[in-house]
């Protein structure tokens, strides 16, 4: 349904030329969403949701899981954001190991492991979805990096836009400072209304699009507002644990996302939008579980060659059972987390790379780092699919 622009301009002079800032409309959508042309494709996001959230009966521990899930979003939203970063990098960073890309690029994924880590905790706390939440996980976001003078925490005091090297050519121009706290206080109302019977899946959509239209900070914009995402589904109970992340289907489909977004706000086609994001929650939560049923396997299936050893399966299944938390380790941190002496442990992990469970990373003959590789594998294999899908529309200009 095209409704015609769903918000305002107000002009005003910024640097010498005229500016038109959108100031979005209050959420819902007015007239109402046609619910009877996203009922399919609503019933098939429901039901991978619902498959998704079953995922903690299949892991022995879901923890394992999200630890390494999380970094594996952290990574996919950054690269979205024109970051290198691999999942590797990320983990030898934290083992403290020089990274393969600019340090620069892993320090800001790691600033949004923290972020994302802090939003979870939060929630998990009672604290309820909230610009004061969102600022919190801002200021955790860009505490360290690129991104620290960009006001961490705190709602932008000047405009900003999106595409072009200056406002008065910008592709987008989000509302004015002025506005953006009123604006967000009506997101936030229209996020814990309960009575308006928009189904929780459709209201997550709707919510984005707004959060990405308000861009209320200065930078970190695109981070924050995927990360709404998982945050809202599971505060709303559709999720026990934060398990869907949108970053690889919105990074294969970025040129169509974009377009959807400014279709919003200029044409009013919010069911074009809400029927694509549906389809990418399905997408995502589907090849979640393909996920976790392949790492289920995998570890069945190598803790089974690992008790072939006979005696020394004991201290090797030790070491395999670390490795299932954190994919790559070195020698002395597997010791630690095991309980093993230095030689037992380094002679359960020489097991393991017989085997073909885990390989060296470094070639050193020190400080070696082993990493378990159908774990790494299974984690990243369909993000290289849509790695060089094409380049960002909007977001590869600039946000000042």
């Amino acid at each position: 349904m095209h409704r015609g622009p769903t918000g305002r301009f107000e002009k005003s002079m910024y640097g010498g030329e005229l500016v038109k800032a959108f100031i979005p409309a209050s959420l819902p959508p007015s007239p109402p969403l046609d619910l009877s042309v996203l009922q399919k494709p609503l019933e098939r996001a429901s039901l991978a949701v619902g498959r998704l959230d079953s995922v903690s009966t299949l892991l022995p521990e879901t923890a394992l899981f999200l630890y390494t899930y999380v970094r594996k979003e952290a990574v996919l939203s950054s690269q979205i954001e024109g970051t290198q970063s691999s999942l590797s990098d990320l983990l030898l960073f934290e083992l403290e190991e020089a990274p393969g890309v600019p340090i620069d690029d892993v320090v800001e994924v790691s600033s949004y492991v923290a972020a994302m880590e802090l939003g979870i905790t939060r929630l998990r706390d009672g604290f309820p979805i909230s610009s004061q939440l969102l600022c919190e996980i801002h200021r955790t976001l860009l505490s360290h990096g690129r991104g620290n003078k960009q006001e961490p925490g705190e709602f932008r005091r000047s405009q900003n836009w999106i595409g072009g090297t200056r406002p008065g050519h910008a592709i987008f121009v989000p509302p004015p400072h002025e506005e953006v706290s009123g604006c967000m206080e009506e997101l936030e109302r229209f996020l814990h209304d309960d009575s308006d019977g928009i189904p929780v899946l459709i209201k997550a959509a709707l919510a984005h699009v707004q959060f990405e239209t308000i861009h209320p900070f200065l930078d970190g914009n695109g981070h924050v507002g995927r990360l709404l995402v998982t945050l809202y589904l599971s505060a709303a109970g559709l999720l026990q644990e934060p398990l869907l992340y949108l970053s690889l289907f919105l990074k294969q489909h970025r040129e169509e996302y974009y377009r959807l977004l400014m279709s919003c706000r200029e044409e009013g086609d919010w069911e074009s939008w809400v029927s694509f994001f549906l389809e990418g929650v399905a997408t995502t939560a589907d090849e979640a579980v393909r996920t976790a049923q392949s790492l289920v396997r995998a570890f069945e299936s190598d803790a089974l060659r690992i008790r072939g050893l006979g005696r020394e399966a004991g201290s090797v299944l030790r070491v395999h059972e670390v490795l299932k938390s954190r994919p790559l380790a070195k020698l002395p941190d597997v010791q630690r987390w095991t309980g093993l002496s230095y030689p037992a442990a380094a002679s359960a992990m020489e097991r393991l790379r017989e085997l073909g469970i885990v390989r060296e990373l470094t070639g050193k003959k020190r400080n070696r780092v082993f990493v378990y590789s159908t774990y790494l594998e299974s984690l990243t294999r369909e993000d290289n699919q849509g790695a060089d899908s094409g380049r960002r529309t909007l977001g590869h200009a600039q946000t000042q």
